[in-house]
This record gives structure tokens, sequence and C-alpha cells, in this order.
């Protein structure tokens, strides 16, 4: 586990990633030669077990840090992520405040939460189990997802749970929870994510969000989000191929002589 990504969220840097939604450790591997600061590996939308998403951080190497999106909340999915060795969590459906508490719960390891022992991955399967007990706590990092209507009227309470680190926009599911499926730039929507915001800057808590292209974050660093996921693995793969054709289609339309 790379020490020094909890400590670079909660400092304000700006970290730059994508999500890996392909069950491929080569494309991992790319997206982290690529010189992503994170990856945000989807457990919840996308096809991986524990042991795939285990090979997706093998992959991704020592340099690069990824996050474990659960695909739910609960005890047996949050402690396989950490123990295969993510560099933290990414909980989803987040609607409250004890909601916020039991996740907290659940990644630090006792006497600060509920987080069971074992060994794995993250423990250097045993070599290394002293030394990961002893740190873990401090650098594991908990972000909780605010993607519905209900967790923008919990937000300021939702926000001064001890252990959180970050709150990360889901934009597309809390547009659609509001009615506006992908509407974006609804000032309903706008304004959802303008509370959510204005809670975590008044908190110290950091903020998150996804957006498809490099030209839609741009306004939200300038907003002061620091932990950013841009686009996705295939995402990024159908915009290059894309490119390509567009280029080179007109060309091939030209007869040869």
């Amino acid at each position: 586990m790379k020490a020094d990504f909890r400590k670079r969220l909660l400092r304000g840097d700006v970290l730059v990633g994508t999500l890996i939604t392909l069950p491929s450790a080569e494309v991992a591997e790319i997206m982290a030669e690529v010189g992503f600061d994170w990856l945000f590996i989807d457990t919840e939308h996308s096809p991986f077990n524990a042991y795939g998403a285990q090979t997706i951080l093998q992959a991704a190497g020592p340099s690069c840090p990824c996050l474990v999106r659960v695909p739910a909340n609960g005890e047996v999915w949050i402690k396989k992520a950490l123990d295969i060795g993510a560099h933290g969590i990414i909980a989803p459906q987040v609607n409250s405040v004890a909601d916020a508490e039991a996740v907290v719960r659940m990644c630090k390891y006792p006497p600060g939460g509920t987080r069971g022992v074992g060994i794995g991955r993250a423990h250097k399967y045993g070599l290394g189990f002293n030394a990961y007990m002893q740190r873990a706590n401090n650098e594991v990092a908990v972000v909780l997802q605010a993607e519905t209507a209900q967790a923008v009227n919990n937000i300021s309470g939702i926000v001064k749970v001890p252990g959180i680190d970050a709150i990360f926009i889901g934009p597309y599911d809390l547009s659609a929870a509001l009615g506006k499926m992908g509407q974006l730039t609804d000032p309903e929507v706008k304004q959802a994510i303008e509370t959510i915001a204005k809670a975590c800057k008044k908190a110290g808590v950091r903020l998150g969000i996804f957006a498809a292209t490099a030209e839609a974050a741009v306004p939200f660093i300038q907003q002061d989000f620091t932990l950013l996921a841009i686009g996705t693995d295939g995402m990024h793969m159908a915009r290059s191929a894309g490119e390509v054709l567009k280029t080179l289609r007109p060309k091939t339309d030209i007869q040869a002589v």
C-alpha cells in the first residue's frame, strides 16, 4: 500500500484518475503506465469479484494507488477490498449519518472500528502483518459517495462523521435521482452539487467527482474538487479508436489512381 496516497488526498493535491471497468490486468497496467495518480476499480457496476480486483491492483503496481468501489456497503465487501491491498474504498449510496458511521467503522481496525483481522495481500501474506496492522488505520482512505437526493439533504451531518476523508459525487446517479438523468447543467442538479461542495468545504472534507472528459473536469478543479475520476478505460479506448477512424476515413474514400 502506497503510504502517501491518503496524505496527498488530505493535503488537497489534485489527484487525477480513471475508472477501471474491464477485467483486464493489461488495461490497468497501461493506465498506470500512462501516469494517472490513482485508479478507481469499479466492483459495483463491473464484472469483478475480489480476485479480479486483486489482479488489477497487482497490475497497477506499487506506483499507482487504487481505490476500490465496493458493490455494497457491507462488512464482507469492505474487508475483502482492503485485504487484497486497496489503498482505500469508495462506498456507494451513503445516504445518512448512520450509513457514513457504519462505513468508517468497517474500514478501521479496533479500537477505531470493527474491521476483521485476516491475512492477505495487504499484509504481504503474513510477512508484513504487524507493520500493516500498525499503519492501516492511518493510511486507508475512506471515500463516500453522495449520489441521491437523500444524501444531499443529509450532507451537512454526513461530512461531520469522524474518519471520512472525501465525498465523491456521482453526477449521473445524482441527476437520475433528481429526475434529470444526464442533465448535469440543469439548475437543480448544479444546486445539489453546490450544496455538497459547500458542506464539504465547511467541514474540511475533500471533494471528488466523476467527469466524462478532461474538459468537463476543469470547472470542478476550479471549484476545489481534488479527487477526479476522468472517464473509464473503455471510454478512453473508444475515443482514441474513434479519432483514428475520424482522421482516416475521409482519406480512404479517395480512389487510388
